[in-house]
């Protein structure tokens, strides 16, 4: 996956929250995920199914429940600063430019 590629698939709001939580709570289930973001159940697992698709995040199975994590450390801390930056750049886009 190209670097275009990468942001096409976080660039989701509810994608990014969920690797916002994902991010905080190192491996989640559906459920946890769900009462994190306020999403419904439906919605997360389509978006994490789209994020496993992009190799982006990973799942492995423990009994029932299959919980899910953010693939690479690399990956991981470019979250951290996507967000990091969000916060300290002043908002550029108005009236929905963007």
């Amino acid at each position: 996956m190209n670097g275009i590629g990468l942001l096409r698939c976080i660039c989701d709001e509810t994608r990014f929250g969920i690797l916002e939580r994902l991010q905080e709570g190192g491996e989640l289930c559906v459920s946890e995920i769900v009462g994190k973001t306020g999403k419904d159940q439906p919605l997360v697992s389509h978006h994490l199914r789209t994020l496993r698709q992009c190799g982006i995040v990973r799942c492995r199975d423990e009994g029932k429940r299959a919980l899910y994590s953010i693939s690479n450390p690399r990956l991981a801390e470019l979250i951290t600063r996507i967000r990091d930056a969000s916060r300290e750049i002043p908002v550029l886009c108005k009236d929905g430019c963007c």
